[in-house]
């Protein structure tokens, strides 16, 4: 996977159809979690080199080529993207996982979910032709349409750099906005490389734009900008809080992904072995670095002491190692301050008295010392009061909780100010839907975890943020509703000043 990597070559950004390096001329170099090794070298833009990507976009939508363009021509650039991105997918695999150090067996899943992403709203583009409602007035039409809302700033993260940009460019390209893009700027490549397939596939100067930087200036900078329309940003919630403020400036449209603390509730009536395999894979899956992880294990407490026994023991013979060894089940953390921040977390749930029964150190082999390695890590004896149980830890930590009674596993399921996602596992189906049901999340699975797919809306309750992505719904997201009304037939009012 070598050839994909080129150190030495400076990543640019992409404004007005030209690829141009900062205006401060500052770079970035991108390293390897697992070993530190420098894997690229990016351009690292700040507030003027947002600025000159947010004036093209504007002037870009308020020409109004590409809004006018038929939607059917839209969809089928967004297709040909789609396109590119299946013929291109091993490289971006390869450097996604160069990027995040995910194993490659992810990053090529990843890759096939984001080329049906564009390909699913490459479909819907020229869906919706508007709606004619009744109107009560005679000789009157009332028409209700969806246009593109304009400018779209799009902040993405480190853990999903590709598939969460699609998330929010797919949309908004097929809806006829311009855009602006963000990426983390830990996790840069497979954006760059997206936005060189953009281009191939013929998308019009200043509609799609890329810049490179850190979220305190160029975050800050899109979140502030009164020529930009709409924000979308997945991250951290303390982060979006400080976005939802700068929203205000000129009140634009918001949308945002804020994580979750997933509970992944287990009744007694659950096959046992079915049950610890998706646990391990809702909390260990990317190394615990997904909004969706299954963090908040809840069981049943006859079922408590063989299910926690059967998980430590399938734990205890996870294969750490680098992104490119295909024995590799669990790889690093993005970086050390990451690290710092999941190692902080489990000293907290040692002083506030959560048992620690497995992990909560680093490994010991030789080979992974420069990676940003925590061991699997696995805690009992929980509840709602600790912070640990409450607060995204976002890493390889699991906490565990007991409960008595189908009304308890459903208070503590609701216990936290994230509504993301949760499960609920049990054979007898009616208690399963009762259960999720009463679960304020915005995606709940039943004997399942972690599934998503572009037809179905993800987004979550409560402080797990606002509105949705994928699905019909992720589309809408990315319009304004416009009533049109036409009177076929009008007469004077002779209201104000008329002769009598």
């Amino acid at each position: 996977m070598e050839q994909y990597l080129n150190p030495d070559t400076l990543g640019k950004m992409y404004i007005d159809g030209e690829w141009r390096e900062a205006a401060s001329g500052k770079t970035r170099d991108i390293i390897y979690p697992y070993d530190q090794r420098k894997i690229a070298r990016v351009t690292e833009g700040d507030v003027e080199d947002a600025r000159q990507a947010i004036a093209a976009a504007r002037r870009a939508f308020d020409k109004g080529d590409w809004a006018r363009t038929p939607a059917s021509e839209r969809g089928a650039l967004v297709g040909k993207l789609a396109d590119l991105i299946e013929r291109d997918a091993e490289e971006l695999a390869a450097l996604e996982s160069w990027d995040t150090a995910k194993t490659m067996e992810e990053s090529r899943g990843d890759m096939q979910d984001i080329a049906g992403i564009f390909r699913y709203f490459a479909g819907l583009a020229d869906k919706d032709a508007g709606e004619v409602i009744a109107s009560p007035i005679p000789n009157t039409t009332s028409t209700i349409v969806r246009e593109p809302v304009g400018v779209c700033g799009q902040i993405s993260p480190w853990n999903y750099p590709l598939l969460q940009a699609s998330w929010k460019m797919a949309p908004a390209l097929a809806t006829g906005n311009t855009i602006v893009m963000k990426p983390s700027e830990d996790t840069p490549l497979t954006t760059i490389k997206v936005t060189q397939l953009a281009e191939e596939a013929g998308f019009p100067a200043g509609v799609v734009n890329l810049v490179l930087g850190a979220g305190p200036t160029v975050g800050k900078e899109l979140a502030e900008s009164v020529d930009v329309d709409l924000i979308s940003f997945t991250g951290g919630i303390e982060t979006g809080r400080k976005i939802m403020q700068a929203a205000t400036g000129n009140m634009k449209k918001i949308a945002f992904e804020l994580g979750g603390k997933n509970p992944n509730v287990i009744f007694a009536d659950t096959d046992l072995e079915l049950a610890i395999d998706y646990v391990l894979n809702g909390i260990f899956f990317h190394a615990g670095q997904v909004c969706s992880a299954g963090a908040r294990l809840i069981v049943e407490d006859s079922l408590h002491d063989k299910l926690v026994e059967g998980v430590i023991e399938r734990t205890k013979k996870i294969r750490l190692g680098e992104a490119f060894d295909p024995k590799t089940e669990m790889g690093p953390l993005i970086s050390e301050k990451h690290r710092a921040k999941v190692e902080r977390y489990i000293q907290i749930g040692k002083d506030e008295g959560a048992k620690l029964v497995l992990g909560g150190d680093r490994p010991s082999d030789p080979a992974l010392q420069k990676g940003f390695f925590v061991n699997p890590t696995i805690f009992v004896d929980c509840d709602t009061s600790m912070r640990i149980v409450q607060e995204e830890v976002f890493g390889p930590v699991l906490t565990v909780e007991r409960f008595h009674t189908e009304e308890e596993a459903i208070r503590l399921a609701n216990d936290t100010t994230y509504g993301l996602s949760g499960a609920v596992w049990s054979k007898d189906q009616n208690r399963a839907h009762r259960v999720a049901s009463a679960m304020r999340m915005g995606t709940v699975w039943i004997n399942d975890f972690n599934i998503y797919f572009a037809q179905a809306p993800w987004g979550g309750y409560k402080q797990s943020g606002i509105g949705r992505e994928l699905g019909a719904a992720g589309l809408e997201e990315y319009t304004e509703i416009k009533h049109v009304y036409q009177n076929y037939a009008t007469e004077p009012l002779n209201w104000f000043g008329a002769s009598s």
